[in-house]
């Protein structure tokens, strides 16, 4: 006996990437310059080389049976210094864009994910006014030469963790430990998002344009009230600080979902330690046999689908979901994670939450930032050294389901 979970018609399945974790070689970019700093587990190099490879990984995208993907434009090697733009890049990006709307694969394409060129850090920084109009240059840029091969623009990438990370713990570039520069940024990032958001539409007005959030589902035991409120400050600071300034100028909201936060209290770690989930004394419970120590919790991803449909009111992509591992070739552990949220998700489209597409994170094994290549987010598993690819038994798994739109669970 199974059951069968049949999702909508048109239902966009896919797998997402990044371009500064995948591509390789970004050298113009802050976070290479970070690495070299030695503040990061690994520096990036060749990464997975997609910069150079994407032909054969679109074949994969193939063998997988996706119908839209998630990727990124990296800014500092469209432009290497201020005003000044490198065609050749910006021409090599249209011919992998092309390649991908010639296998009839959607294009979900991130123009701001995390990274910025050195220039720009070096003499602007989202901390400083000038950085809207130097962003929004660049946005125009892209939507003029690349914008009709884009079917879905998510201009930024999860914004406040970088900004919070790099504008108050230090841990990201441009590196500060500052409120004031901190909400500095927050008002100039979502300022330079409603530009951008006005660019694309003054030249394509049918065109989606989005950001995404990181929206796992929090809780919190012990302390009671205090712990409450702490859950619900947490959320102001994830999504509505930066959602609410954007408020009327989101055509979809994009949804990251991972696992399940438990905040507890502990007076012996009154520090700010982001890395390891430590936020002047809050800390997050941790699963000891996950790479990441992150706790699984799928049903979260019903609850947090509820959640956003009912604050934004608008259709949702899920924009990434996947689970870190060490796994080789065989990841029991990722399929039952792609599984199990998968049912939820199902059930959150049966009940009318609006949800028109899912991708997994990540098609391919890279670079966790600050944890570097240790975390095994791929459903092809990548060696480094050789730049070898092999499908995992994950890859074949959720092939299944992108080619027969549905999952199917054995009882």
């Amino acid at each position: 006996m199974s059951d069968k979970f049949k999702f909508p018609k048109d239902f966009l399945w896919g797998a997402a990437t990044s371009s500064y974790q995948v591509e390789g070689g970004n050298s113009n970019a802050d976070w290479w310059q970070w690495e070299k700093q030695g503040k990061a587990d690994n520096e990036s190099g060749l990464a997975c080389d997609y910069w150079n490879r994407w032909k054969s990984d679109h074949d994969l995208l193939m063998e997988l049976g996706v119908n839209s993907f998630r990727l990124g434009i990296e800014w500092a090697r469209v432009e290497k210094a201020d005003g000044v733009f490198d065609e050749e890049a910006i021409a090599h990006y249209r011919e992998i864009f092309q390649d991908l709307k010639k296998r009839n694969i959607k294009t979900q394409v991130t123009l701001w994910w995390w990274t910025s060129p050195i220039w720009f850090q070096e003499n602007y920084g989202f901390h400083k006014k000038e950085s809207v109009e130097i962003f929004a240059r660049y946005v125009k840029k892209i939507t003029d030469e690349l914008g009709d091969l884009i079917d879905v623009f998510m201009v930024l990438n999860e914004p406040m963790v970088p900004l919070g990370q790099g504008f108050l713990a230090k841990a990201f570039p441009p590196g500060y430990m500052n409120p004031f520069k901190f909400l500095r940024a927050v008002n100039n990032l979502s300022g330079a998002y409603k530009r951008s958001y006005e660019i694309i539409h003054k030249k394509y007005p049918d065109a989606q344009v989005g950001i995404t959030y990181l929206y796992n589902w929090y809780e919190s035991e012990g302390f009671g009230i205090l712990l409450n409120s702490i859950n619900r400050i947490a959320q102001w600071y994830r999504i509505d600080l930066f959602g609410n300034k954007i408020k009327g100028y989101q055509d979809f909201v994009g949804i990251h979902y991972y696992r399940l936060g438990k905040i507890r209290f502990n007076w012996r770690n009154v520090k700010m330690d982001s890395r390891n989930q430590i936020y002047m004394g809050f800390t997050i419970d941790e699963n000891p046999e996950n790479v990441m120590k992150w706790i699984s919790y799928p049903e979260g991803i019903y609850k947090v689908l509820k959640q956003a449909s009912g604050k934004f009111k608008l259709p949702i992509l899920i924009s990434e979901n996947g689970v870190p591992t060490r796994a080789g070739i065989d990841d029991e552990e990722r399929i039952e994670y792609l599984r199990s949220h998968l049912v939820f998700v199902h059930k959150a489209i049966s009940e009318g939450i609006d949800v028109r597409g899912y991708n997994f994170w990540s098609l391919m094994d890279n670079l966790e930032w600050l944890y570097g290549y240790e975390p095994k987010f791929g459903l092809i598993e990548m060696d480094f050294k050789t730049l070898e690819r092999k499908p995992r038994k994950s890859f074949y798994e959720y092939a299944k389901i992108c080619k027969s739109n549905e999952l199917e669970i054995e009882e």
